[in-house]
């Protein structure tokens, strides 16, 4: 099964959610925030302009979390960038 925009952003809100809420993560989840954003990156189906520049950010998070020696840490010190995130992610669903 194919996942359409509106699946992928939903899954990856759900991880980042459950990430900030939880404050603790899965090197697996971090793997799949990564994939996650990458598939959207490639198949230019994000038009919101937004998330669009965040999306390089969220990556990043995906990337230093999966090396993150302290997950808990990696995850308060975002928390912010996570709430804007999860924002976005949000208003662009809606669309």
């Amino acid at each position: 099964m194919t996942l359409n925009k509106n699946n992928l952003l939903t899954l990856l809100h759900d991880i980042l959610d459950e990430q900030c809420v939880g404050c603790c993560g899965e090197v697996s989840e971090y793997q799949q925030i990564k994939r996650l954003v990458k598939n959207m990156m490639a198949n230019n189906e994000i038009n919101d302009e937004q998330l669009l520049q965040l999306l390089p950010e969220i990556y990043n998070y995906g990337r230093q979390g999966e090396n993150a020696q302290n997950m808990e840490e990696h995850i308060t010190a975002n928390k912010t960038n996570l709430e804007t995130w999860m924002s976005a992610i949000e208003n662009a669903n809606l669309h």
